[in-house]
């Protein structure tokens, strides 16, 4: 959802910076576009930035137990019950 989002606030910025042509009194929407993009990208670093923070802490670690390997034998005696 971070990254999802964050695509969307620099899309909307975008659209508000470059194609925008209406003028609202008191509030310049390029300055509002621009602050949406600059919004925008920090929140995609933060996400880039948490996957692989969460990627490192979650890496599977190799113990002695996992690189023993077990045969087992089993043999019946009985005859097989139908």
């Amino acid at each position: 959802m971070t990254i999802a989002g964050s695509i969307f606030l620099i899309m909307l910025g975008a659209v508000l910076t470059w194609a925008v042509d209406w003028d609202v009194a008191g509030l310049d929407i390029n300055v509002v576009g621009v602050i949406l993009m600059l919004g925008g990208i920090a929140l995609m670093l933060f996400g880039l930035y948490r996957v692989r923070v969460t990627r490192e802490i979650v890496a599977p670690v190799e113990t002695e137990r996992d690189r023993t390997t077990v045969y087992e034998e089993r043999r019946y005696t009985d005859p097989p019950t139908i």
